[in-house]
């Protein structure tokens, strides 16, 4: 089942399917993992279930014969998407306050490829509309829930350090230009 799915499958759903224990279909899963630990396949726990993956490693091998599934997110749609999944539920009004920008047609582009839900509507005026990621988002980064999201102030940290190390090399190096002068 998991061979032929091209969606993860829940561990509940294969024990509903092949009528089995919830326990042994745990142990099954535990298993096949072990004996794929040598082979170039790999279990992987995405969106809340089971999938069978290529191994990293072999990633450039499969690119070599497969099209790509899915089409490359422009920069614009994974900075709103970034905005929508660190604030979720939120809405389109608080995403442009945030990228300072309107994103009304890339949120209608990322809700048409199923990154991107309505999820209600806000208790405010106007009653705005809220949007939350999907399943289909968690499978697209590979994560198996949003609590996996990096954590954002560990990001800024790590990008203002990369900012100063820049900063540092350029000074070591007016200063070396300097003293060659």
């Amino acid at each position: 089942m998991l061979f032929v799915s091209n969606e993860p499958l829940s561990a509940k759903h294969l024990s509903d399917v092949l009528e089995l224990e919830p326990a042994d279909i745990a142990e099954a899963l535990e298993s096949l993992e072990t004996d794929l630990d040598t082979r170039g396949l790999q279990l992987m726990k995405v969106a809340g279930g089971y999938q069978l993956c290529t191994k990293p490693e072999y990633a450039d091998y499969c690119a070599l014969i497969l099209q790509p599934a899915k089409r490359k997110l422009s920069k614009a749609a994974l900075e709103t998407l970034a905005v929508v999944a660190y604030r979720q539920p939120c809405t389109m009004p608080e995403v442009e306050a945030v990228r300072g920008v309107a994103v009304d047609g890339v949120m209608k582009t990322l809700t048409e490829r199923g990154l991107v839900k309505e999820a209600g509507r806000k208790q405010s005026p106007g009653r705005p509309i809220l949007y939350s990621t999907t399943p289909e988002f968690l499978e697209y980064f590979g994560l198996n829930d949003i609590s996996e999201l990096p954590d954002i102030d560990m990001l800024a940290v790590e990008e203002v350090k990369a900012l100063e190390a820049q900063k540092e090399l350029f000074s070591q190096k007016q200063e070396s230009d300097q003293e060659a002068e």
